[in-house]
């Protein structure tokens, strides 16, 4: 099986996904790239180059850079949708989220609900999410924990280039709208995917590593670093399950619950600060669910409760590591 990058499988993606329906089409900032320019129209593919080739491949009319307005891209996007299309639109950075909040949570993710069912919004919109590039506190957020929050909207954070490509098609496919979050630190990271389209549903979790004494769940880039830790622990006779939620709306709530009821321990992972967020909720969910399984107090590890700093030092010690991870692994155990 072909070896490929985050980038590459999600670039992949899109291009099955319009060769096999025409009314699927790219909107966004640069998702053709140098209109109006010294340079070739289509040369850029996005600020992350996830839609190259999309231009040449399918001509303006399917790949349509805009202005700088966010709120504009989703409006478009959430008209199109309602009208019969598939848009998949690019908002850059995750932390741009909040020019378009109106238009994603107040408009797309009620029309199903204030329609009484009778029409879909078939939209899917692209962010890049996360720290790790030192693109300081306005560059740097994840944002899904956030919209998580807000009914109607389905949430995608893929780990892997594998999950990557089929989470895409999957969403390209639904006929809900679903907000992408791809982290920027592993647009690089590669592993084996297919070159034949396949989906991923929605609400089912991944679980790379089983172990019988820890439960850990891990989002996006967190995913590597737990299983990092899980691995330095296997010397010492310490196996864990390690489950990837994939989706935090739907959450598979059952796969996790299942797994606190064997092991008796939780651990939850994210690089979102702490109020608020995923590992509060996931914390919540096991305690209403599973107290009596706990063996051991709940044990969260996420980033602290300020903006991401820009300096590549203090963002390092933002992000959630293996070695802090361990930590409370060891934590639940002693």
């Amino acid at each position: 099986m072909p070896v490929k990058t985050m980038r590459e499988a999600l670039t992949e993606a899109i291009h099955q996904e319009m060769e096999r329906d025409e009314t699927v089409f790219c909107i966004g900032e640069d998702v053709a790239g140098c209109n109006g320019s010294a340079g070739k129209v289509g040369s850029v593919g996005g600020v992350f180059g996830v839609t190259t080739g999309v231009y040449d491949a399918f001509g303006p009319l399917r790949c349509i850079d805009t202005p700088i307005s966010e709120s504009a891209i989703v409006g478009a996007a959430a008209g199109a949708a309602l009208s019969g299309m598939r848009p998949v639109a690019e908002i850059m950075f995750a932390d741009f989220i909040g020019v378009c909040m109106d238009q994603i949570f107040n408009q797309m993710g009620k029309f199903r609900y204030m329609f009484g069912g009778k029409n879909v919004c078939p939209a899917v919109i692209r962010f890049a999410t996360g720290a790790g590039f030192s693109a300081a506190a306005q560059h740097s957020q994840t944002m899904y924990q956030v919209m998580t929050a807000f009914p109607g909207l389905k949430i995608v954070v893929p780990s892997n280039a594998y999950d990557a490509k089929g989470l895409l098609i999957q969403a390209i496919r639904d006929d809900d709208p679903v907000l992408f979050f791809e982290p920027k630190a592993l647009y690089q990271e590669a592993c084996e995917v297919p070159d034949e389209p396949y989906a991923i549903r929605f609400g089912e979790a991944s679980m790379p590593r089983e172990g019988d004494d820890v439960t850990v769940v891990a989002f996006g880039q967190m995913v590597g670093k737990a299983a990092a830790a899980i691995d330095s622990l296997e010397a010492e006779g310490i196996t864990c399950d390690l489950i990837d939620p994939r989706t935090t709306s739907p959450l598979d709530a059952e796969t996790i619950l299942e797994s606190v009821e064997a092991t008796g321990r939780l651990v939850v992972v994210d690089e979102s600060p702490p109020r608020c967020g995923l590992t509060a909720d996931i914390a919540g969910l096991a305690a209403d669910r599973a107290f009596h399984s706990l063996k051991a107090p709940i044990k969260q590890v996420c980033a602290p409760h300020c903006p991401v700093p820009f300096s590549p030092e203090l963002e390092a010690e933002y992000i959630p590591s293996p070695e802090k991870i361990v930590a409370a692994i060891r934590a639940t155990l002693a």
